[in-house]
């Protein structure tokens, strides 16, 4: 709104950019430290129990039982209440990042009703099974990387096309775009998903993620500021976008760092891994983006690895070999005898330096 106000004045560089980023940061954050009090009371009241607790996690998180759960409902309603304060209604761009958001929030929210519901983490709890939430995702990543690809490039040689940096190459892909597509926006998902474990820490993590996607963003809007980066000019629609889900994560640590008022759930992780996997396609730069998210993708692997040995060595009595005493890798270091503050700062601090090399990845 105010976006196109100052674009039917005349003012396109200050709508779509810093101004937009800017003012779409501080309302979203603004909205959840006024708006999270009376959200957290509300969850409290309508969840009674809150959100149900592992019986067989490490027992220090016992504590946590009757912490209200669903947080990432009212991340995402900062996030469209600031983004339709900012946005350029005419820029179709901003809705796909936005329809990314509801998509994947949509399936994180029917995954934390079901655990509220039935008062159960396990799959008996599930109403959507592991491989239905895939296959969801997987459609909606189709659907996401065809709108990316549909809207974002100004140039036709960047149709169906996967970007790499340093060697500065645009490779054609044709059909195996969507491939691709799948494991940058189902994978960054789910990697969000799994690293929301501890209070506070996917917000911190996610943080110099998204300062990674913002320079991405300020060097395809403009031209020469990347070493041999693609130009997207019709991209700075997404600055409000970015800058609203800055500002309601930091708005959300106000609440969830150690001890958490409140958890993100499903419905929040999910969204905000889908949004960072989509954003980084639209940008044509995932393997950036991935490089910033590494903290993420190796939570994610350990999953993976623990279940794969797991299964491939099990034996007739239902034991096989573990890698880790517990996955994902933050309880394996709980087991161990780290404090969960410690973990969090220290798995921020590897964020931070994973985003400082793709930032470096960036500039080369």
């Amino acid at each position: 709104m105010l976006s196109t106000l100052l674009v039917d004045l005349g003012f396109r560089s200050a709508a779509s950019g810093w101004f937009g980023f800017s003012g779409a940061t501080a309302v979203a954050f603004v909205f959840m430290i006024l708006f999270g009090p009376a959200f957290i009371n509300a969850m409290r009241a309508w969840q009674k129990k809150g959100q149900p607790i592992r019986s067989d996690g490490p027992k220090t998180h016992l504590a946590k039982a009757g912490t209200p759960t669903m947080g990432g409902l009212l991340i995402l309603l900062a996030i469209f209440v600031s983004a339709a304060l900012f946005i350029d209604f005419r820029n179709p761009i901003p809705f796909v990042a936005l329809l990314s958001l509801v998509f994947f929030g949509a399936i994180g929210f029917v995954d934390d009703y079901g655990k509220i519901k039935r008062q159960a983490s396990n799959r008996a709890a599930e109403i959507l099974s592991a491989r239905a939430r895939l296959a969801l995702g997987g459609i909606g990543a189709i659907i996401l990387a065809f709108l990316a690809d549909r809207f974002m490039p100004s140039n036709p040689d960047m149709l169906l096309s996967i970007y790499i940096p340093f060697f500065h190459i645009l490779i054609p892909a044709g059909i195996f775009y969507f491939v691709f597509a799948y494991f940058v926006i189902v994978g960054s998902a789910n990697a969000a998903n799994i690293t929301d474990g501890l209070d506070g820490m996917l917000s911190k993590i996610m943080l110099p993620v998204l300062v990674v996607i913002t320079v991405a963003l300020y060097g395809a809007t403009h031209y020469g500021f990347l070493a041999g980066g693609v130009s997207l000019p019709d991209a700075a629609g997404l600055y409000p976008i970015v800058g609203a889900v800055l500002g309601a994560v930091l708005g959300f640590l106000w609440f969830n760092a150690k001890p958490a008022q409140i958890f993100m759930g499903d419905v929040g992780s999910l969204a905000l891994g889908g949004f960072i996997g989509t954003v980084a396609m639209q940008l044509k730069a995932e393997f950036v983006v991935g490089l910033a998210a590494a903290m993420m993708v190796i939570i994610l692997l350990s999953s993976f690895l623990q279940t794969m040995v797991f299964k491939l060595t099990k034996d007739s009595s239902g034991r096989g070999r573990r890698i880790f005493k517990m996955a994902p890798l933050h309880h394996h270091f709980e087991l161990s005898g780290l404090a969960e503050t410690k973990i969090v700062e220290r798995f921020f601090i590897a964020s931070i330096i994973f985003s400082a090399v793709a930032l470096v990845l960036l500039k080369v």
